[in-house]
């Protein structure tokens, strides 16, 4: 008996039962029928399954054909379909035919094989995507979803299915403006006319509204003044001014000449450009141009943010980093808002960017930072209160980027909640009792402010601010002298007030000594005036920064009466060159002395407060600013003076030299001569050394120049009333005489003493004719 089964060339040989088969190609062959044990080969367990079924009914269908079985010596059709249980596999329907049977897939799927008929070793079915085979199966109106087996269509948004049914719905247009005039909502605003058209809406605008080109925004006001008006100190500043300002009136008239269409993506590059014109050349010179151009950007973020087409915009420039997130939609967003970039983040919430007020149809949230602006506004610390320690007052800087937060919400003064601002610092410090972070904003007078702004937590790379209103924020570092200040101020203030005490006793003495007027004495009395001058208000002023108009009227008299100091030493180097080199007339008119002494650095100082008069005053002291080189305006003309001091004394020296190996030198006048020339050399290098360390003194760290400063500040008066008052033997002899008028004792024994000495006369008359002398030099 021979009987074929198709499929896979396959060969079994064995022996199963008592029957003994071959199959060899798409044939099996019944030969003898005995044993028990089998053995094949075969290279699928599911075809073997199929192959012994089919050679088992084959010998008990004895005669019948293929797909036949005896039954009561007749042949009939044996149903595959219904003895294999699911024998075609998932998703098939299956077949039976006369002798055999086939299978088909299900709808909404195909077999992997491509056949329509096809048997279980043939191919199986998997599901058919009819989305992705016909794009355009549910229509224009609608989407399809894939889903297994089947797919369904959704109508668009503006249609709705006119029957009940997700595989063919019939889609029809929505007439939203009629739906909402019934329902009572205002879709386009008070300001705003709805028109529907096919699949949507529109929303046509009045005169002085938008709805920033997006046609379902409801129409809200629009003011484009704030880009109004002209910007005087930056002139780049005036070209952003004018762009936004011909967008905003382009978006309030768009029934205008022409058809506008809004460009938000365009737009905000072409402002962040022009932002970078205007940083890119180096630091804003005034608080007002940083106002100015915060406020501007500020404004045009809120004027573009509505016209950009994603929900998340990101930009990067040489100079700005803006991260942009917002939401449409007829109700308020809810939920959080994060947005981030390298050096800052912003935690805070829908309902804080769009407010309570009238929903305009959307909400925008902003973060803005400025790259290089903190080199800009490291100043205008004068409003910063209550961060004393110990009555001590810290110095600021700017410690991070400038960031600005900019939301749709108007009312940004007063938050409902606060935000949470997380800021990167500069450099990575911790903070200690030398160091503390504090949260500032740049307000509207433009100076930094802390109220409203705390700190919530700070390590050494990122603090983080909460803040009751938006604005633009930085982290600003209060550095605290600790350790040195009281040990410095103490010294400051002995020394000082034991110099002021012997500046006084030098005036007095160069004023009512009779017996020592001249030109010389003059020039050393001025020099002292001016000195105890300086020392006072050093003494005073020094540290009182604020008010900044006080503070800055303290650094320009300081500046003065220094200038005059080494004025009036300049005008002694001269002196004593004339008494060497002009041996008749050498005094010098009292209105040349004046003019050089006090004149000079007057005009020397109202030079400099015309050129930079912000720069006189600073932080943390009241003296000349080491910023744009206005120190130079006193440094310069010290080392003039220093110079040219030098040279008179070199050329005073050598002319003396030459006088005393003269056939006839006068060795009393060389002598005083070459006393006066010692004491000034001396007077020169104590005030030039002192402002070799004074050149450090109001730099960070510089502990042990400020030290040294202040002790040789602190010895000026008193070296000047030992050399020009104590080691002056006339002047001696005057200190005695007054002595000797205030004891009536010590009166009666002089005048004993002059009765009974007659020389005493003699000498004095010598003593007045070289008194005389010296009045003359």
């Amino acid at each position: 008996m021979n009987f074929f089964v198709r499929g896979p060339t396959l060969l079994v040989t064995g022996q199963l039962s008592d029957l003994q088969f071959i199959h060899s190609s798409d044939s099996c062959e019944v030969v003898i029928c005995e044993g028990l044990s089998f053995a094949f080969e075969m290279e699928f367990g599911k075809e073997l399954l199929i192959l012994v079924l089919v050679c088992v009914l084959g010998n008990n269908a004895s005669d019948c054909g293929k797909g036949h079985t005896l039954a009561d010596k007749n042949c009939v059709d044996i149903n595959e379909c219904e003895n294999m249980a699911n024998g075609c596999g998932n998703h098939t329907i299956c077949f039976n035919t006369n002798g055999s049977y086939y299978c088909q897939c299900q709808k909404g799927f195909i077999n992997t094989n491509g056949q329509s008929n096809f048997t279980v070793v043939e191919g199986e079915c998997q599901d058919y995507n009819e989305c992705q085979s016909n794009g355009n199966i549910c229509g224009r109106k609608a989407t399809c979803t894939n889903v297994i087996g089947s797919f369904n269509c959704t109508c668009r948004f503006g249609y709705v299915s006119g029957k009940n049914s997700s595989i063919a719905p019939d889609c029809e247009d929505v007439d939203e403006c009629n739906e909402a005039q019934m329902k009572e909502e205002d879709l386009c605003g008070r300001q705003g006319a709805c028109k529907n058209i096919n699949g949507s809406y529109g929303c046509i605008c009045e005169q002085g509204y938008t709805n920033y080109g997006s046609e379902r925004t409801p129409c809200s006001e629009i003011n484009c003044d704030s880009f109004g008006g002209s910007a005087q100190s930056l002139g780049v500043l005036a070209n952003i001014l004018s762009m936004m300002r011909n967008s905003c009136l382009a978006l309030s008239n768009p029934s205008g000449d022409g058809e506008w269409k809004a460009n938000g993506e365009a737009l905000l590059e072409n402002l962040l450009t022009a932002t970078d014109g205007i940083l890119s050349p180096g630091l804003l010179e005034s608080s007002e141009g940083v106002s100015e151009l915060l406020t501007t950007v500020e404004n045009s973020i809120l004027l573009i943010g509505p016209q950009l087409k994603r929900d998340r915009t990101t930009i990067d420039t040489a100079e700005t980093e803006a991260e942009i997130a917002v939401q449409r939609g007829k109700t308020r967003p809810t939920g959080p808002i994060y947005l981030a970039n390298e050096n800052a983040s912003l935690n805070t919430d829908w309902t804080t960017a769009a407010g309570t007020g009238t929903y305009p149809g959307f909400a925008l949230a902003a973060l803005l930072s400025y790259k290089n602006l903190a080199k800009s506004v490291n100043k205008s610390f004068e409003e910063l209160k209550g961060h004393e320690r110990d009555d001590v007052n810290p110095s600021f800087q700017v410690f991070s980027r400038v960031v600005s937060v900019v939301v749709s919400n108007p009312s940004t003064q007063k938050l409902n909640s606060s935000v949470n601002i997380t800021l990167r610092h500069l450099q990575d410090l911790e903070e200690s009792s030398e160091v503390k972070y504090i949260c500032a904003y740049w307000n509207e007078r433009g100076a930094w402010s802390t109220d409203g702004c705390d700190q919530q937590h700070s390590n050494a790379t990122h603090t983080v601010c909460t803040c009751e209103h938006l604005s633009s924020f930085a982290v600003l570092m209060a550095l605290y002298p600790m350790e040195h200040t009281f040990g410095l101020l103490l010294v400051t203030k002995i020394g000082l007030a034991l110099s002021l005490v012997c500046l006084v006793l030098c005036i007095l003495t160069f004023n009512f000594c009779r017996s020592i007027q001249g030109t010389r004495t003059t020039i050393h009395l001025h020099l002292c005036i001016c000195l105890f001058m300086a020392d006072l208000i050093f003494l005073a002023g020094i540290s009182k920064t604020t008010p900044v108009g006080g503070c800055r009227f303290v650094a320009a008299m300081l500046h003065y009466y220094f200038l005059g100091v080494f004025s009036w030493m300049l005008l002694e180097g001269v002196q004593l060159y004339r008494m060497v080199v002009l041996v008749f007339n050498a005094t010098i008119r009292p209105l040349y002395l004046y003019v050089t002494g006090y004149g000079v650095p007057l005009v020397i100082v109202i030079i400099s407060a015309i050129i930079r008069p912000k720069h006189y005053g600073t932080a943390e002291h009241c003296w000349l600013s080491l910023k744009d080189g206005l120190i130079w305006s006193f440094y310069g003309p010290v080392c003039f003076i220093i110079v040219l001091n030098a040279l008179f004394f070199i050329i005073t020296v050598w002319k003396l030299a030459q006088k005393f190996t003269s056939l006839n030198p006068d060795f009393s006048k060389l002598h005083k001569i070459k006393a006066f020339t010692v004491t000034a050399i001396a007077q020169m290098c104590i005030l030039g050394l002192l402002w070799v360390f004074g050149a450090f003194l109001f730099r960070k760290e510089a502990i042990v120049e400020a030290y040294i400063f202040t002790i040789l500040n602190s010895l000026q008066g008193a070296l000047l009333f030992l050399m020009h008052c104590l080691l002056s033997k006339q002047v001696r002899d005057e200190y005695a005489h007054f002595l000797s008028c205030i004891c009536t004792q010590e009166k009666k024994r002089y005048s004993d003493f002059s009765s009974t000495n007659p020389s005493s006369s003699q000498s004095q008359g010598v003593r007045s004719g070289q008194n005389t002398g010296e009045s003359q030099i």
